[in-house]
C-alpha cells in the first residue's frame, strides 16, 4: 500500500481557495451540532480567535444554540471573540426549533433490549475464521474489469469546507491477482496519461493487500471484539485492531521524496452471517514530528456483486483522508460497474454519479428479535464457511 503526497502548495492559490470556500460555507445554513462541531474542530487545529468569530458571523442557524452549549466550549479552548459571537447567536435563536438531539431527550422512550456479544471462545474463533479469509481474500478474486472513479477534494481552511479538485474516471484491470489502471477522463475529458503520473493524492492497495498486511502474522496485530453494528442492512461484528510500527507494511510516501512507515489501527466489520469482511478502516499512529503529512486514514467499503453468475465481495467505495498543516485532501474512490475480465468483454466506461451516502453510512445494531439477514446466494464464493444463525 502507499499514498501519494497532497498537492504541491501554490501560496495563491490557497489564498484564493480559501477565499471561495469560506464564501462557500458563508451562503450554508448551519444547525447547532455543525457548529459545535466547527468550534471544537477550529480549537483543536488552533484557528485564530479572531478569524473564528469572523467566520460565525455569516453563519445562520437553523436551531437553537443554548448559552449552556456555548459555556461548555470555554473550557475547551474557546476565544472570547468567538465566544461573544456565538452568545449573540445563542440569544438570537431562541425562536427556532429545538435541535434534533435536544428534542430525542426530551421525548422519553422505550430502551431496546441490548444484543449480547459473541463469547470469548466465539471471538477467538471469528478472528481465527477472519485471518483466514484475509490471507486467501486476493488469491479467490476472479479476473475482471471495472470502473474506477475517484473525486479528489482539498481545502485549505483544515475545517472540511471541501473544494473539488477534479474528478478521475480509469479503468481498472484485475488479472492474475495483479491491478492495473489506466486512466480515461478527468472531469470528464479524455485524458491520455498514466495513474502514476497524475500527481496529487492517490492509492494503491483496496484489493487485497490491505486486508492481508492487518492479519498476517507479521504484522504482529492486536484484535479486540468491540460491539454490533449495521452495514447495508446487515448486522456485523465490529472489531478494533492496532498493528505496531514494527508490523506494519503501510507506506505514506510525500512528493516522492520522503516515506514513513507508521504503525496504525482501525476497525474491522464482519458479517455476522458470513464471515466476511464489509468495512476496513485505519489510521496513521505516532507519525514523526518532521514528516509533513500529519494524519492519514482510510475507510474501504466491500459489498457483493455478481460478476458471471458468480458472486463475490469487491470493493465498492474507499474514502482517503491526509492533513499536511491545516491543509486536507480528500480522495472519494468508487468501483463501479464490474465485468468478467476478458477480450470480447463490453463495458462502458462512463463516470457515474456518486453512490448514496445511505450505501456506506451505519446504523445502529437492530435488537432482538432481527430480521433473518438476508441469505447469501448459493453460488457466492466464500472464504470461510457459513455461521450458523444464532437467536438472539
Amino acid at each position: 500500500m502507499s499514498r501519494a503526497a497532497p498537492y504541491p502548495i501554490d501560496m495563491r492559490i490557497l489564498v484564493a481557495a480559501l477565499a471561495f470556500s469560506l464564501t462557500l460555507a458563508a451562503q450554508l445554513k448551519l444547525s447547532s451540532d455543525q457548529v459545535v462541531a466547527f468550534i471544537r474542530s477550529s480549537i483543536r487545529l488552533k484557528h485564530p480567535d479572531n478569524q473564528v468569530a469572523a467566520y460565525l458571523k455569516k453563519v445562520v442557524l437553523t436551531d437553537q444554540l443554548t448559552p449552556a452549549r456555548v459555556e461548555d466550549m470555554l473550557a475547551d479552548g474557546l476565544g472570547p471573540k468567538a465566544y461573544d459571537q456565538l452568545m449573540l447567536m445563542a440569544k438570537a435563536s431562541v425562536i427556532l426549533p429545538l435541535p434534533a438531539s435536544a428534542a430525542a431527550a426530551v421525548t422519553p422512550k422505550a430502551t431496546a433490549p441490548s444484543i449480547p456479544p459473541p463469547s470469548e471462545s466465539e471471538q477467538k474463533q471469528l478472528i481465527k475464521e477472519l485471518r483466514e479469509y484475509s490471507m486467501n481474500y486476493d488469491k479467490r478474486l476472479p479476473d475482471f474489469l471495472c470502473t474506477q472513479v475517484t473525486r479528489r477534494f482539498y481545502d485549505p481552511s483544515g475545517l472540511e469546507y471541501w473544494v473539488n479538485a477534479d474528478t478521475i474516471t480509469a479503468k481498472l484491470s484485475y488479472f492474475q491477482n495483479k491491478e492495473e489502471k489506466k486512466v480515461l477522463f478527468v472531469n470528464n475529458q479524455y485524458k491520455d496519461v498514466d495513474w502514476d503520473k497524475l500527481g496529487g493524492a492517490t492509492s494503491t492497495g483496496e484489493f487485497g493487500s490491505l486486508l492481508r498486511e492487518v492479519f498476517e502474522p507479521a504484522s504482529d496485530a492486536v484484535f479486540q471484539w468491540e460491539r454490533w453494528g449495521t452495514l447495508r442492512g446487515k448486522r456485523n461484528h465490529v472489531i478494533r485492531y492496532r498493528v505496531p510500527q514494527r508490523g506494519s507494511k503501510w507506506s505514506i510516501v510525500y512528493e516522492k521524496t520522503m516515506s514513513i512507515t507508521p504503525g496504525y489501527s482501525g476497525l474491522i466489520y464482519a458479517d455476522a452471517n458470513t464471515g466476511m469482511v464489509t468495512r476496513v478502516t485505519l489510521e496513521a499512529q505516532e507519525i514523526p514530528s518532521y514528516f509533513p503529512i500529519q494524519m492519514a486514514k482510510t475507510q474501504l467499503d466491500y459489498d457483493y456483486t455478481e460478476i458471471s453468475g458468480n458472486t463475490f465481495l469487491l470493493p465498492l467505495r474507499a474514502e482517503i483522508k491526509m492533513r499536511e498543516g491545516k491543509f486536507l485532501v480528500r480522495n472519494d474512490i468508487e468501483f463501479r460497474n464490474y465485468r468478467k475480465f476478458g477480450a470480447d468483454t463490453s463495458i462502458t466506461f462512463d463516470t457515474p454519479e456518486p453512490l448514496s451516502s445511505d450505501v456506506v453510512n451505519e446504523t445502529p445494531a437492530t435488537p432482538a428479535p432481527a430480521p433473518p439477514p438476508t441469505p447469501v446466494p448459493n453460488n457466492t464464493v466464500r472464504d470461510i464457511p457459513k455461521e450458523k444463525s444464532k437467536k438472539n
